[in-house]
């Protein structure tokens, strides 16, 4: 066992005894007199338990054991007390023991309490592994690409993590919005605690409530047991509401009332539960635009919107495209169990040239189709997919474009060319975003943010 332990008592004798038993057990084990050889000790040598006697000539244990607690907090401490002596047992369980003996020590009892304290740091340990994992895994550093487009959106969400305000994510699909949002999780003061996503549009809106808010016991037909819904769930850290546009109009008012209240009701239930929950919302719709239509709530919309992040498609940062290639090719190929598969350069342009409707998720994708179609040691043309061999059309340096010397908007540009594809596809929608060479619901996406209907 490599957890170092350190025993303190004044009595040679049970010093000795108690030693050769932790030694005998497979413990790194080392004995000090008093108080103040323990605390020389600890200031040459780490460990993860002392084990120390209440009653000492100088410096009692209780004394050690606050300094301990001062100066070496990750440092377990057990004290043994004379039988009679619990109240003083007690004062150092409420000064940071985590746990006591009491004297004559029996055998199997200090192994048993050893032990139960020793596996108390292993699992405090792995803990901390798994959260720095976790910190590495979502740290906004960790997010690829060095854009302009991109590094003005996460110097907003850092920001944006280092408060407790609500944040609404606005992007396209694929744009990687949950992952931002376990960025700025992760990145804030709540990373300890949990994050709990939901995604509004994937659960039937009959039971959205019940996942949200959970319900009592014969709540309705099938609600057997009480059920802890998702905002408990999420009660000090982060509740993720992703696609929120999705929410039924009759919820958003339940929502509402939780964000300001910060309480809820169970369905079926009439007590009101605190809860203590930062929202992070995402979409793909305009809901400004929903709000003027009716279908979204205007309040709930500005409760969401206090920090409103825009995240940008793929094809608005191209110059990230190499980097996202050769990151999601190391890693598929590793975890496919093609490591000799070689990606050659000449390939690339046929990634940076293709639009991306599907944005990073549609790259990812085609990455692992690709590395397991190809049939050599290195990805050819005819293993990517047919819509990024055949992409053809005039460039934009081909369109002939004057841009005045007082600027243009490059919104308005957007507009405009929205609107002439809708005229010339007579606003048929597929035909329209085949002309502008992106998808049917990016099209959509773009419509709405513009506000363009048909006439």
């Amino acid at each position: 066992m490599s957890h170092p332990v350190l025993i303190v008592d004044d009595e040679e004798s049970l010093r000795r005894v108690t030693q050769v038993r932790l030694q005998k057990a497979g413990y790194l084990v080392d004995v000090a007199a008093s108080a103040e050889e323990a605390e020389e000790k600890l200031a040459r040598r780490s460990f993860s338990l002392v084990l120390t006697d209440l009653r000492m000539p100088g410096a009692s244990g209780l004394d050690l054991l606050r300094r301990i607690k001062a100066d070496y907090p990750d440092i377990i401490v057990v004290v043994m007390t004379a039988y009679g002596s619990v109240d003083t047992a007690v004062e150092a369980m409420k000064a940071g023991a985590y746990d006591y003996l009491t004297k004559p020590i029996d055998g199997d009892a200090l192994l048993l309490v050893i032990g139960r304290a020793l596996e108390h740091v292993k699992m405090r340990e792995e803990i901390q592994t798994l959260r720095n994992s976790l910190d590495q895994k979502y740290g906004f550093e960790n997010i690829i690409g060095r854009s302009r487009a991109l590094l003005y959106t996460l110097d907003v969400a850092s920001r944006a993590a280092q408060s407790d305000s609500t944040v609404l994510l606005r992007g396209e699909t694929g744009t990687g919005k949950e992952l931002l949002a376990k960025a700025v999780h992760f990145s804030s003061r709540r990373k300890d605690g949990p994050f709990v996503a939901i995604n509004c549009g994937a659960i039937p809106r009959e039971l959205l409530e019940s996942e949200l808010f959970g319900h009592v016991k014969g709540a309705f037909t099938g609600a057997v047991n009480h059920k802890k819904g998702k905002v408990e769930a999420a009660d000090g850290g982060t509740l993720f509401l992703d696609e929120i546009g999705e929410m039924p109009f009759e919820l958003q008012v339940k929502l509402l009332r939780m964000i300001q209240e910060r309480e809820i009701e169970k369905v079926g239930g009439t007590e009101a539960i605190k809860v203590d929950v930062r929202i992070i919302a995402a979409t793909h719709r305009n809901l400004q635009a929903m709000v003027e239509d009716g279908t979204f709530r205007e309040d709930l919309y500005y409760r969401l919107a206090v920090i409103p992040i825009e995240l940008p498609p793929l094809r608005e940062r191209t110059e990230d495209i190499p980097e996202l290639v050769n990151h999601f090719f190391a890693r598929a190929k590793q975890r496919l169990g093609r490591e000799n598969l070689r990606f050659p350069h000449h390939l690339m342009p046929y990634f940076t040239n293709y639009r991306w409707p599907g944005n990073i998720r549609e790259l990812e994708n085609v990455i692992e189709r690709m590395i397991v179609l190809a049939r050599t040691d290195e990805v050819s043309l005819e293993d990517l997919p047919d819509c990024m061999r055949r992409a053809t059309g005039p460039s934009a340096g081909s369109i002939p474009i004057d841009i005045p010397e007082e600027g243009i908007s490059l919104e308005g540009v957007e507009r405009e060319l929205l609107l002439r594809a809708l005229q010339k596809a007579d606003w048929n929608q597929s035909k329209a975003a085949r002309y502008l060479d992106i998808s049917r619901k990016t099209l959509i996406y773009r419509m709405e943010k513009y506000g363009l209907s048909k006439p």
